[in-house]
């Protein structure tokens, strides 16, 4: 592989290594989020209860980092295969490093925002950028693999 293409790897390790911070936060908060509410009366945990009982019990800040979590296990999905794909090709260039990293910098800046205040309209905001950017990833593969 090129340079360029193992630097490719870069941004998919640093999105993961990104995930797995998101889920340690998400459990050093639910865990004790959940034996409170139990300890309180407000969350009986049973076999049938639904996810929506169970977040119901949790405060709306706790719920953030699990959403986040699962955010996390969405959209990325896309950018780890198309980042193999540029990094496979061997042809990606530092356009492509560029946008990966840019990907994983909004990606996080969305984490923060969800996490540490939810404000809907900025988190859209930064879904929209990452997307776009994501697009712009797949065009550039695109092209690489079927031709201009």
């Amino acid at each position: 592989m090129s340079s360029i293409s193992t630097q490719m790897l870069g941004p998919i390790v640093g999105l993961n290594l990104w995930t797995l911070v998101i889920e340690g936060w998400m459990y050093s908060t639910r865990i004790p989020a959940t034996i409170r509410a139990q300890k309180s009366g407000k969350l009986k945990m049973r076999p049938e209860m639904t996810k929506e009982e169970y977040n119901g019990a949790l405060p709306a800040n706790v719920r953030w980092k699990a959403d986040n979590y699962n955010h996390l296990m969405e959209q990325p999905l896309q950018f780890y295969a198309i980042s193999l794909v540029i990094a496979q090709l061997g042809r990606g260039n530092k356009v492509d490093l560029g946008l990966a990293w840019a990907y994983v910098g909004v990606r996080v800046v969305h984490s923060l925002v969800q996490c540490l205040t939810n404000k809907v309209p900025t988190r859209f905001s930064l879904f929209l950028a990452s997307s776009g950017i994501l697009a712009a990833l797949t065009v550039r593969a695109g092209i690489s693999v079927f031709g201009a």
